[in-house]
């Protein structure tokens, strides 16, 4: 690994993607899985003259689940907010509430040392951003969404008044969000009218699964899943399902399109999975951080490799290419 390139990795997540500036108090949120990546931000932010801070937390056990109420209580005073943890916690209570309270947001959940050399952090995202946004904009708009494959997926999702997110993976107003470099636009359906089957046969970037060795198939009804099936990874996600006494955390949670032209594969890992170009993702779990009702301890996602998806009958994707640019 170069140092170089891990610092220059780390001022493009700070000065770009966070946009901070000397003065503002930046939080590097982690645990002791990241806490190397924690530092290189932390220097990067300094570098700056903003004043930078660590809070490192033990590992959450799932991704979703809260951070320790002192790190909360951390969160709710920084300009500033960089997100690190290995299990994620941008769908948390504590998230919402930094950014109700005027925090600039960037998670980016599993972000390695050698994340900050990817080619996904040096794309350019004012370039991108107009892409990301017109997707969002067209979730914004549709009533609903269908979303097939080879694979035999074949699912429907309600989206009326639903409005669209677009995670252009740059934030610079107070209490906005972004996942870096993991540009994506994504929607939360309407749980009751969200329908059918999805075979998963990417990856599950959560949970500590990472790519799929056998497809995911779950059956959806209503909005939450009543059946899955596939082999050691389905069985892993009906244990984690069954460790919350909640019928909400199978509750499909995430429409979500991938939109960074410089990841083009998965490897499993969250932060690339999420952005891969031409991809769809599917959050389970906690919906409220992206306008939806449902708060659970769980949110994950999982990811389909050459999807279709049309907005009210217009194809926006076509096995995985984009139609609209």
């Amino acid at each position: 690994m170069s140092l170089v390139e891990e610092m220059e990795g780390a001022k493009i997540v700070v000065e770009r993607c966070a946009n901070a500036e000397a003065g503002e108090h930046v939080l590097i949120v982690g645990d002791w899985r990241s806490e190397e990546t924690a530092r290189r931000l932390a220097a990067a932010a300094e570098l700056i003259d903003a004043e930078a801070s660590v809070a490192l937390m033990r590992p959450r056990e799932h991704d979703g689940n809260e951070p320790p109420d002192p790190v909360a209580a951390a969160m709710q005073e920084p300009d500033v907010i960089i997100s690190i943890p290995s299990r994620a916690i941008g769908h948390s209570k504590a998230a919402k509430q930094a950014l109700e309270n005027g925090a600039r947001f960037v998670a980016i959940g599993t972000l390695s040392l050698e994340g900050l050399m990817s080619d996904g952090l040096r794309v350019d995202f004012d370039e991108l951003a107009p892409k990301v946004e017109r997707i969002a904009d067209m979730f914004t708009s549709a009533d609903s969404a269908r979303l097939t494959a080879a694979n035999g997926t074949d699912a429907t999702f309600s989206l009326a008044e639903r409005n669209g997110n677009a995670l252009t993976c740059t934030v610079d107003d107070p209490g906005e969000f972004t996942v870096a470099y993991s540009a994506e636009s994504n929607v939360t359906p309407v749980p009751e009218g969200t329908s059918g089957t999805i075979v998963f046969d990417g990856s599950i970037p959560n949970l500590g699964i990472g790519l799929l060795n056998d497809d995911i198939r779950v059956t959806i009804e209503e909005g939450r899943v009543t059946q899955i099936e596939g082999g050691r990874e389905a069985a892993a996600v009906e244990r984690t399902w069954n460790r919350y006494d909640m019928p909400e955390v199978r509750e499909a949670a995430e429409l979500a399109v991938g939109m960074n032209p410089k990841l083009t594969e998965l490897d499993g890992d969250f932060i690339n999975d999420h952005g891969v170009y031409g991809t769809v993702h599917v959050g389970f779990g906690t919906s409220a951080n992206l306008g939806g009702e449902t708060r659970t301890p769980l949110h994950f996602d999982c990811t389909l490799r050459s999807p279709t998806l049309e907005l009210d009958g217009e194809p926006v994707l076509v096995d995985g290419e984009f139609q609209l640019f």
